[in-house]
């Protein structure tokens, strides 16, 4: 059988249990380019107009390889960690692109919860049992994933710059090169290296996160929340960059609470959606830069040099 994973959304994040797990039960494997403006403008006229940017683009992914396959993965993801949810946009993925891409093979509908190691285990026996029909290599398939996946670092620490900044967001706009316009070349070239918040340990974001009047029941809003505290409290970065997605509740809220922690500490925001041009990031990127080396040069002290930017 020939199986299409759409290279959107968190596949930047698991991309290799679910690699690992189709390989070892044998499936024909049918990933989709990377994210380009075809995929773009594929994914914004298939996507109701009030998603975000990801999530037209994954539609854009889809399209990609429709006619290419027997069963596409379509994620409906739940919950990654106990107690937490992510964007309810990914509860009701697989209905959105039933209903708005023509002429669509099988997909995968099954709800998916990443905390439980057995729900988990659950979701991969149905899928397995879709592609082939022996249980034991399916079992055999899923162990084995669970092993690569667990052995699979993702993050950047990037040592040897002049200027060093926390890069924070959603993980498929962090590492999604088109979303974020390559965003971490573009800062190596203005001397400046990024830390992302896989090298902030569980640990330190719980304890920032325990600081807050209320815990934060968003996934993504705990972790960047927390990374970005435990960044600035401890003096390793001289700013912050936020990736957000126009009309994103989740991001509408963890930013406001980054703002209170922070307080004048540097803190870039860079909206993105299908209308962001280049040329405009590009001088935004360069001006928070310069902000930086002007408040390291005058002040010598860049948590008390008393100026924010914020960009849309």
């Amino acid at each position: 059988m020939k199986v299409g994973i759409p290279k959107g959304l968190l596949y930047y994040k698991y991309y290799p249990f679910i690699h690992t797990f189709l390989e070892e039960i044998g499936a024909e494997i049918i990933v989709s380019e990377d994210t380009n403006k075809r995929i773009l403008d594929k994914g914004v006229k298939y996507a109701v107009d009030e998603v975000c940017l990801p999530m037209k683009i994954f539609h854009g992914h889809v399209d990609n390889i429709k006619d290419k396959c027997d069963l596409i993965i379509v994620p409906r993801i739940m919950c990654i960690r106990d107690r937490e949810y992510i964007c309810p946009k990914f509860c009701g993925l697989p209905e959105m692109i039933k209903n708005s891409i023509p002429d669509m093979p099988d997909i995968t509908e099954l709800p998916l919860y990443i905390n439980s190691e057995k729900s988990l285990h659950s979701w991969c026996k149905k899928l397995g049992l879709m592609i082939c029909r022996n249980i034991y290599a399916v079992d055999t398939a899923y162990i084995k994933a669970l092993a690569v996946q667990g052995n699979f670092k993702q993050g950047l620490n990037e040592d040897g710059y002049d200027i060093k900044l926390a890069l924070l967001g959603h993980p498929y706009n962090v590492y999604d090169n088109f979303i974020n316009m390559n965003l971490i070349e573009k800062l190596h070239k203005f001397g400046a290296g990024v830390i992302t918040e896989e090298f902030v340990s569980e640990v330190e974001i719980d304890r920032e996160v325990n600081k807050l009047f209320k815990r934060p029941f968003w996934s993504f809003a705990r972790n960047s929340y927390g990374a970005a505290a435990t960044l600035f409290s401890k003096k390793k970065v001289d700013g912050i960059i936020y990736i957000s997605s126009f009309a994103c509740g989740i991001d509408s809220v963890v930013i406001e609470l980054i703002k209170n922690r922070i307080g004048d500490f540097p803190f870039l925001v860079l909206k993105v959606d299908e209308q962001t041009g280049e040329a405009g990031f590009n001088t935004r990127i360069e001006a928070f830069i310069d902000m930086i080396e002007r408040g390291k040069m005058v002040e010598g002290n860049i948590s008390t040099y008393g100026e924010r930017i914020y960009c849309s």
